[in-house]
């Protein structure tokens, strides 16, 4: 926690924007689902990879895939670090859609695609 920023903002969309003063709390509730989900093991709550850092104007940004070990959890996330720590972090979860469906068949044929100056309804 001394890492963080006095400003620190993370913004989860499955729990909303996240200070610093909130950030204990959440690792605790996030540590909590995960153990329900692959039960108490000695695995690292996260595995970070595919990290990409760019440095500008004294903020070094970096971006990285990240997965929970032992659970379908996945996503990447978006960092920000200055001076004064870790500014914010932004998550991102890679999931399916619920019902999700090819999108075969969701835009018009070219059949229906009209000439230049024509309008065609579909």
């Amino acid at each position: 926690m001394g890492s963080l920023a006095d400003t620190y903002q993370l913004d989860d969309p499955n729990t909303g924007t996240i200070n610093k003063q909130g950030f204990a709390d959440y690792l605790a509730g996030m540590r909590q689902v995960v153990e329900g989900i692959r039960g108490k093991t000695d695995d690292p709550l996260l595995n970070l990879t595919e990290v990409v850092t760019q440095e500008e104007g004294g903020i070094l940004t970096a971006w990285c895939s990240w997965a929970v070990p032992g659970t379908p959890i996945q996503g990447s996330g978006l960092i920000k670090v200055g001076d004064q720590g870790v500014i914010s972090e932004r998550l991102f979860y890679y999931t399916k859609l619920p019902e999700a469906q090819p999108a075969v068949g969701l835009y018009p044929s070219p059949t229906h695609i009209s000439s230049p100056g024509q309008i065609t309804e579909c």
